[in-house]
């Protein structure tokens, strides 16, 4: 039987992208197709290295085109990715593709460990990311990324003092922990943090990356007014855990990000510290803070709960150590890395339906 380019193409626009509804043609996700008499290859471009549903689209691919040119041909797909952005020409921060804001509406529900895990995961599945640590008052990404005693490097670039993040497992780091004694607090007024925040923006040598991470203050402060009006951050990533006096300040929080003269869009929700697991009993779960108040909040405020991360010993010990849950293996490691999935998902189905709206707008 025999078959040419056009054919291939035909079969892969009836494959779907199960997050974005569009199929894969269309979408320009298919390259460099070589059609030879026993053998078809091509790269499909994913919208991000944490898809996690890599291999549906593989097996779609495969059946589309195995009822065009049939069993008998070879099929060799290239799996790669590129993570999408609707940031072109800005002037700060050129090089970052998505800037996603992590907060929490109070302290104490773990907002800094689901951040570091998640950045963490994120630079596991392939991807280039970047953290700041935007809580001014409470530094502890330094902790748990084990480099507190670490401080960047100053280099000049075009007569200007430029910032060097630190880079610890593959995530580069600012934290005004690094700029600060170990055991001194921070006593700043709103305009100063604001200021270093502003700092860490335009003075840092970021470099190109496919994910910033903004691990917030707890609240809503002067800081969260600040990263709006500096940088367009494509969401909003919230923090909780089941009870009710959390639940009811992650309200707050998503008010303040719906806010017109905010606007920023709500990706999803954590509910971290969801049930309690011991070590011994893996299988058993304690819904000790509640059971599914991050679900019912999702449901209620129709955004996507990202994932539900448990209470275990671990945890805890990996952000004392440094060494991230992430980076291990068990049960933790893998919640970290669905959640990681699920947020790459969001980013990339909120950044198509933007570019979608804009096209629509344009014409």
């Amino acid at each position: 039987m025999s078959f040419a380019q056009s054919d291939i193409l035909k079969a892969l626009s009836t494959v779907e992208d199960p997050d974005l509804k569009r199929d894969l043609v269309s979408l320009n996700m298919i390259k460099d197709i070589k059609v030879e008499a026993k053998k078809v290859s091509f790269t499909v471009v994913l919208t991000t290295p944490a898809c996690p549903l890599k291999e549906k689209i593989r097996q779609d691919c495969e059946d589309a085109i195995k009822k065009v040119v049939g069993d008998q041909v070879e099929i060799d797909i290239h799996m790669t990715s590129s993570v999408t952005t609707l940031r072109d020409n800005a002037p700060l921060l050129p090089g970052v593709k998505n800037i996603i804001a992590v907060a929490s509406g109070k302290g104490g529900v773990g907002k800094s460990t689901v951040t570091t895990n998640l950045a963490v995961a994120l630079a596991q599945s392939g991807a280039k990311v970047g953290l700041i640590d935007a809580d001014i008052y409470g530094p502890s990404i330094p902790t748990m990324f084990n480099c507190e005693h670490e401080q960047p490097t100053i280099k000049q670039v075009n007569g200007k003092n430029t910032i060097i993040p630190i880079e610890q497992y593959g995530v580069k780091l600012i934290s005004i922990g690094f700029l600060t004694p170990a055991d001194g607090a921070v006593v700043w007024r709103g305009p100063m943090a604001s200021s270093a925040l502003k700092q860490f923006f335009s003075d840092a040598d970021w470099g190109n990356l496919d994910y910033l991470l903004i691990d917030l203050p707890p609240g809503t402060s002067d800081i969260h007014l600040t990263l709006v009006q500096t940088v367009p951050v494509t969401g909003a990533v919230i923090v909780t855990t089941p009870q009710k006096v959390a639940l009811a300040d992650v309200k707050r929080g998503i008010g303040m990000f719906r806010q017109p003269q905010i606007n920023v869009p709500i990706l999803g929700i954590v509910e971290n510290m969801a049930y309690f697991t011991p070590e011994e009993l893996p299988d058993n779960k304690y819904f000790i803070f509640g059971k599914d108040g991050g679900k019912s909040l999702s449901e209620k405020y129709d955004v996507p709960l990202l994932g539900q991360i448990p209470l275990v010993q671990s945890i805890r010990e990996s952000g004392d150590s440094g060494l991230p849950a992430a980076l291990k293996e068990g049960p933790s490691s893998e919640a970290f890395k669905s959640l990681a999935e699920s947020l790459a998902r969001q980013i990339a189905i909120r950044n198509a339906k933007q570019a979608t709206l804009v096209t629509e707008i344009k014409y």
